[in-house]
């Protein structure tokens, strides 16, 4: 006969939660399921092939709507005839180039105009020092709207212009970077897929130690990225969805993770449940009934805390939101649906070598983190206090952190543009290969180059062509491209066109993009950050009805986000060599690690308040500790792995949020959540659930003699 658990307080099965895990822990309900699944994978399919057909990764994509940049690049979109996208083709020869040099270079460009006669390239230009000479090949008509016609051209021109003995070449400017960075993106969605299925694979092989429990976990978080997919295709088609490389890279990463994540938590409380019923559907209702709670309330976390991304004025960041929500919501779906479905469909076989009977032991009185508990026991406020000044130590990196990392930086290994524009900025002004722009009326033409030559770090001024009844100025800075130089620069120049009467001047280009791309995370810092932090409060405070404890959980998150940041910081700067933070790690990693790193409070706190209300708070936190430690800290693994996986792009920002996030996530799943958390639960006993009843009740307890409570077997 089956056993049950002996609190009078876990929740009745004819109360909304039990009745609808009755409903879906069904012989009929789990084929109907998995029919409706598969018809999701037939229409998804499609529509998930097509997510890169709507990527955009122009200027739109990224800035905030209002951005004086922005206004010039959508400007220059509008009027320009020729769409013109410069690559520059650089030359150098440390001591001087020679005459063979110099026959050289009027031979390549001589033969790129019969090769690309559409764009004739511009005479050298030759350096002061005498070290380096460039020319223009401005790729007219070819860059009109066909990047893979530009990606060709240039291909072309590096071909031509190999580096012969000492004297070396280098093709950059924006074609240049342009290819360079599609280079860098080219099957970012398919490698990182592949490499996620793969490490999320190896690691549920190693937690389960099944040949075939790994599939079912697998196969539902596959389902699940191909509807998120599918969906975020669908807002950007018809909805206005902005989709970017960045937003686009991530997803599979919060699918895969987070999906694996809910999918061991539910399987955990499955077998656990399988160990007191012989009826695996009762078992499968008892364990939704559990855990579905606070797998809701970890997905509604995450989901809503990406969604506050909606309040970021940075195009990019208010993007990552929907994204990452839909990706969160489809994972959550199918882990409550589809998982069990098929579980039910395998039975306790799918569990081999390793199955689960009624009345096994399940050692969770005596595995790791039993004994942890019991250490931490002992001693909780001298350990507390311990791990916290630990972390805070650790945040202290935060206080050099630098997060204006430049164009020159972006690439973890340098490619050809780069090495070009390092060129360029040690024999020409920095800004050679990449001018910024000024649009102004005409009248006032003359008084705003004036202006201009008079800013502090303008190399000079070029009045370039005529937009629609405004006139389009070039503006070569002495700063190397997106440095603070560059960036205080373009601040002066603002101030000072902005100054000329019935201009109406407006400055963009390159560095004006980065400056208003900088300003804007900061604003967004300053927005987002206390809204996450509200947001999850306020479920926490939901899901345990206390104010104590969000409190507590909440400011440990916190904690460990700084203290990620701060040592990710050190990383980068002195084993990575990275020359800086990318500007919006802060607000990204805050988000990933809050919102996630909360579900793992979750996970525990739950299990706690359940335990609590039986056995007390003291006993109830051991119990819970013992009981979630190892699933909590199988998905912490794989949550890390699988943002970890974002370290293989051959791009900094990718590196450096896959580091950030995979340490910190291990960092709260190892430390705050089996040591910290504990050990301040345990030195503030009960109060810990003010102003809530269980505050002040004394833990229940079935009297000997008296028999267990059972229910019926469901499904059978």
């Amino acid at each position: 006969m089956a056993q049950q658990s002996n609190s009078p307080f876990e929740p009745r099965s004819n109360g909304i939660a039990g009745r609808l895990a009755g409903k879906l822990a069904r012989r009929r309900t789990m084929w109907l399921i998995v029919v409706a699944w598969i018809a999701i994978l037939v229409v998804a399919s499609p529509l998930a092939s097509k997510l890169t057909d709507v990527e955009e990764n122009d200027a739109a994509a990224w800035l905030p709507h209002n951005a004086e940049s922005l206004q010039v690049a959508e400007l220059r979109e509008q009027y320009q005839t020729d769409d013109s996208e410069p690559a520059i083709v650089v030359y150098h020869r440390a001591g001087g180039l020679t005459e063979a040099d110099m026959a050289t270079i009027n031979a390549d460009r001589q033969e790129l105009t019969t090769l690309l006669p559409e764009t004739p390239a511009t005479e050298p230009v030759i350096a002061d020092d005498g070290e380096a000479a460039f020319f223009i090949v401005p790729l007219v008509d070819v860059a009109d709207g066909d990047e893979e016609a530009v990606t060709d051209a240039v291909e072309v021109i590096r071909e031509q212009v190999g580096a012969d003995g000492d004297l070396s070449t280098h093709v950059t400017g924006p074609a240049g970077f342009g290819v360079d960075f599609d280079n860098a993106f080219s099957g970012i969605d398919s490698t990182l897929l592949i490499a996620t299925a793969s490490v999320v694979t190896l690691l549920l092989l190693i937690t389960y130690r099944s040949p075939f429990l790994w599939i079912v976990p697998l196969l539902t978080v596959a389902f699940a990225h191909q509807s998120a997919s599918a969906l975020v295709y669908l807002l950007a088609e018809y909805a206005d969805l902005t989709v970017n490389g960045q937003s686009a890279g991530v997803l599979p990463v919060l699918v895969f993770g987070a999906g694996t994540d809910y999918a061991l938590l539910l399987i955990a409380r499955y077998r656990e449940e399988l160990r007191r019923h012989e009826s695996k559907y009762t078992a499968m209702a008892r364990a939704l009934r559990q855990a579905g709670p606070a797998i809701l309330a970890s997905g509604g976390t995450v989901i809503i805390g990406l969604l506050c991304l909606l309040a970021a004025t940075l195009n990019s960041n208010r993007s990552l939101g929907p994204v990452g929500a839909a990706g969160i919501f489809t994972a959550l779906v199918a882990m409550l649906t589809l998982l069990p479905a098929l579980l039910l469909i395998f039975g306790r076989r799918i569990f081999w070598p390793f199955t689960p009977r009624v009345g096994s032991e399940s050692h969770e009185e005596s595995n790791v983190w039993a004994r942890v508990g019991r250490w931490v026991e002992r001693r909780p406020r001298a350990i507390w206090v311990t791990v916290v000044l630990a972390l805070a130590l650790l945040a202290t990196g935060i206080l050099g952190m630098d997060t204006d990392l430049g164009l020159e930086d972006q690439f973890v290994d340098e490619p050809d543009s780069i090495s070009g524009q390092k060129v360029l900025s040690a024999s020409f002004p920095g800004g050679s290969a990449a001018p910024n722009t000024i649009i102004a009326n005409p009248e006032a033409v003359d008084a705003v180059v004036e202006a201009a030559l008079a800013t502090p770090g303008v190399a000079a001024v070029e009045v370039v062509g005529v937009l629609g009844d405004q006139v389009e100025l070039d503006v070569i800075f002495e700063a190397v491209p997106m440095t603070s130089a560059a960036f205080d620069t373009v601040e002066a120049l603002r101030a000072n066109v902005h100054a000329v009467p019935g201009a109406d001047a407006l400055v963009g280009g390159e560095d004006a993009v980065g400056l208003d791309t900088a300003e804007a995370n900061s604003r967004d810092r300053m927005i987002v950050m206390p809204l996450v932090l509200t947001v999850v409060l306020i479920i926490l405070g939901l899901l345990l009805r206390s104010v104590v404890a969000p409190l507590m959980l909440t400011a440990t998150v916190v904690l460990s986000y700084a203290a990620a940041l701060g040592f990710s910081a050190l990383v980068f700067e002195y084993i990575f060599g990275f020359a800086a933070l990318e500007g919006s790690m802060p607000l990204l990693a805050f988000v990933f690690l809050v919102a996630l790193g909360i579900d793992y409070n979750i996970f525990l706190m739950s299990r706690v308040h359940e335990e609590a209300e039986r056995i007390g708070t003291h006993r109830g936190m051991l119990r819970g500790l013992s009981v979630t430690g190892g699933v909590i800290t199988s998905a912490g693994v794989v949550l890390a792995a699988t943002f970890a996986v974002l370290m293989a792009l051959p791009l900094v920002p990718f590196v450096q949020i896959g580091f950030i996030v995979a340490f910190g996530v291990l960092l709260d799943t190892l430390i705050v959540r089996s040591i910290l958390v504990p050990a301040l639960t345990l030195d503030i006993g009960k109060r810990i659930w003010w102003p809530s009843a269980l505050a002040h009740r004394a833990p229940a307890t079935t009297p000997a003699g008296v028999p267990e409570r059972r229910e019926p077997a469901i499904g059978d």
